[in-house]
């Protein structure tokens, strides 16, 4: 059965992720060791023992998603399950350093370098306050598109993630994003409602934080991942690295396409998806989209000894 390995974005993370995956497997403890070292710091305890208010931080909360995901990454290559095993890998905005990393294309350290600095750059972008985001439920994307566009007048609101096909993100200035919701609420939206983020994500305010990644990403090595990465904004499989290292770069301002992303594997072959690293976000946008899909998750031990015996 053809699989995909997907990795979560931001909004997944909480307190004591990853830990039992660190106290079982020392490949796994390796990977939150690898990234303290990285960060200079002890990113480790603010995920096991920290506030949640500190670890949802941007700057803090990318590696720390990504560090768990590896973690499982490397429990399930302890347990002989390697990232060959994957027709492809994805990952949700951040998730997408996740995806790269677990395919070979990133170093561990280097990619949590990156994701701090993109958790930095992203915040600094726009002053607190100025923008939003908000999940629209029940209109397709060219409904919320319309919306959004109807809902600017002049300024900023986009389209950020096409999660599934009913529930599409979008993001900009602060009062385009609240026009947005009562206009998507009258064209009939099931709810339409403002997210608790810091700052408006996957728009062209973002563009200070797209330019700060282009730096930062041309000084990185990055090799050609050994599966294929489905990627955000283009919604198709890409495996050269100057197109990898362009587009984490157009991904900073670009949509998340996610409905497609997992169309497109769907119609390739892929019926399992493995969630790999915190929460079942994905896993149930998964569902959404394609219905027959086999959906399984990787973030604790128990989930991981679920996979093995039930391929005993």
């Amino acid at each position: 059965m053809s699989r995909a390995f997907i990795f979560p974005g931001q909004g997944a993370q909480t307190i004591g992720m990853g830990r039992d995956l660190a106290e079982a497997y020392p490949a796994a403890k390796a990977v939150f060791d690898e990234v303290d070292s990285a960060l200079g710091e002890n990113l480790s305890g603010l995920i096991w023992d920290g506030d949640i208010e500190t670890l949802t931080l941007t700057a803090n909360a990318q590696p720390a998603l990504m560090a768990t995901s590896l973690a499982a990454m490397r429990a399930l290559e302890a347990e002989g399950i390697s990232i060959d095993a994957a027709a492809y890998v994805a990952g949700h905005s951040l998730g997408e350093y996740s995806a790269l990393t677990a395919a070979g294309a990133l170093n561990v350290g280097d990619a949590a370098r990156l994701l701090r600095a993109r958790g930095e750059a992203m915040q600094a972008a726009v002053p607190v306050g100025q923008g939003a985001m908000a999940a629209i439920l029940g209109l397709n994307l060219d409904q919320v598109r319309q919306v959004a566009a109807d809902a600017a007048q002049g300024g900023v609101c986009q389209a950020a993630n096409d999660n599934d096909p009913a529930q599409v993100v979008i993001s900009g200035e602060k009062a385009a994003v609240e026009r947005a919701v009562d206009l998507a609420k009258e064209a009939g939206a099931k709810r339409a409602l403002l997210l608790p983020v810091s700052a408006p994500f996957h728009c062209a305010l973002m563009q200070p934080a797209a330019e700060a990644m282009a730096r930062a990403l041309a000084e990185v090595d990055i090799e050609t991942p050994k599966v294929p990465l489905v990627a955000n904004v283009v919604a198709e499989a890409v495996n050269e690295v100057g197109t990898i290292r362009s587009l984490l770069v157009d991904q900073v301002c670009g949509s998340v396409r996610w409905r497609e992303s997992v169309e497109f594997m769907v119609a390739r072959g892929v019926e399992e998806f493995w969630e790999i690293g915190a929460g079942k976000a994905l896993s149930g946008m998964v569902r959404r989209i394609h219905k027959p899909a086999v959906v399984k998750n990787i973030g604790t031990s128990a989930d991981l000894a679920k996979i093995l015996d039930a391929q005993a």
